[in-house]
């Protein structure tokens, strides 16, 4: 959420940086609202303050012995005024958060301009992309051929866009997410959390889920207005939601393996095949909570902790810089890892990278006592996929297949394997 003190002293410059992302700020709709409050707000205080004499006048007509009946009638008049007052201010309250909540961040300065994905700034490449002595097959090809992965039986189970993994490749995704999971906790300092795979409204109000992306969820039924989550940043973010956070444990570091929920609303016919987009799928989740002037630092390594996944696997990666009109609605600024898969030819995003700076702190009321200041603050959030691990399954698969149509397992992995060094049919 944006700050409000902002809107009402710098309306132009927020103005200016969401067109930056081809949002139309409401203007009209917002001055209007914010001129209706303001109103409302001074008259219910001219209301309180008058209710309030009035009722010191009843004790005073009273010891003086005088009829205090009209005094009586002036001040449940003066109540039932204010009374309708608050109401009234508390709908136009409600009107103006709802247009607030429905504001995407503000940009980093440092964020490119651009309309669309075609002007993401490539900024750094890793690894050497594969060549083969033969035609490259595409995950689903490789995984079928070993006998490894059943679609039909997940669509006879589920439905569409599930999966079932079998043998060494349900083996070799536990690998992966182990994997990750020690690399970001012993190398990187992470703490591992372990945390619901459901989670409530106020939790995905916090994080930005809601109410912008309530079609992409998979809510329970009930009246608990429960969802599964769309991601492990839900749980692991809120964690803060309403807490002051000592100066000594900042900055916080998080990482959490879930399986993730999301319905893809509005991704029909994209990545039908395969894995590349499911309805479920594992991820490692990265969170940091740390303070406004280290954000910037802070997501320099998140972004570094995610490539040394991939570095450790040997995947040849690129990282890229989001464009203003496809940054995310709720970051500030957003580096995507894109690793390189063979039988596309291209390079398809494994993880994002986001700043949010205080952009969820303020819906989240997420603060740290500053020990310069004794005041409370709000934190910066930022959080990557450290890294999806559906996707690091296909991109192992493709790159390191061979001609046999075995896959080599990455060096990195083969612990995790019991000592395996590849897949092969049996």
């Amino acid at each position: 959420m944006l700050d409000p003190k902002l809107l009402r002293t710098d309306i132009d410059t927020v103005i200016t940086s969401l067109a930056r992302r081809n949002f139309s700020f409401p203007r009209d709709e917002y001055l209007q609202l914010e001129e209706t409050r303001k109103t409302v707000q001074i008259r219910a205080e001219e209301l309180r303050q008058e209710r309030n004499s009035r009722s010191k006048g009843i004790g005073n007509a009273k010891a003086a012995g005088e009829d205090i009946q009209p005094l009586l009638a002036q001040v449940e008049s003066l109540g039932d005024e204010l009374e309708a007052a608050n109401a009234e201010l508390n709908e136009v309250q409600a009107k103006l958060n709802n247009l607030l909540l429905g504001l995407p961040n503000l940009l980093d300065k440092s964020v490119p301009d651009g309309a669309d994905e075609s002007a993401n700034v490539a900024i750094r490449h890793w690894g050497d992309i594969p060549a083969f002595d033969f035609s490259p097959l595409d995950h689903v090809d490789l995984a079928n051929n070993l006998g490894l992965l059943d679609m039909n039986g997940a669509a006879k189970i589920t439905g569409a866009r599930f999966s079932v993994l079998k043998g060494g490749l349900a083996r070799l995704q536990r690998a992966l997410i182990q994997f990750m999971l020690d690399m970001h906790t012993q190398e990187h300092g992470y703490q591992e959390i372990y945390a619901p795979y459901i989670v409530n409204e106020e939790s995905l109000l916090g994080t930005g889920q809601l109410p912008k992306f309530a079609d992409d969820l998979f809510a329970l039924k009930g009246e608990q207005g429960f969802a599964l989550i769309p991601t492990a940043e839900v749980p692991l973010t809120n964690l803060v939601r309403d807490e002051i956070i000592a100066s000594e444990d900042m900055p916080l570091h998080f990482v959490a393996h879930t399986p993730c929920f999301r319905s893809e609303a509005g991704s029909h016919g994209k990545d039908t095949r395969g894995l590349i987009r499911q309805h479920q799928f594992e991820k490692v989740e990265l969170v940091q909570i740390v303070a406004a002037n280290a954000s910037s630092e802070a997501h320099e390594a998140l972004t570094a902790h995610a490539e040394n996944i991939l570095q450790t696997l040997e995947l040849p990666y690129r990282v890229v810089t989001l464009c203003s009109g496809d940054t995310g609605f709720g970051a500030a600024k957003t580096y995507d890892l894109e690793v390189w898969l063979p039988a596309q030819n291209t390079f398809r995003e494994i993880s994002s990278c986001s700043n949010f700076h205080d952009f969820q702190s303020r819906r989240m009321k997420a603060r740290w006592r500053n020990p310069d200041t004794g005041k409370p603050e709000l934190v910066h959030t930022l959080n990557g996929s450290g890294v999806a691990a559906g996707r690091a399954l296909v991109a192992v698969l493709e790159n390191g297949q061979q001609a046999d149509g075995s896959i080599r397992i990455p060096a990195a992995l083969q612990p995790y394997m019991g000592g395996l060094t590849q897949l092969q049919s049996k």
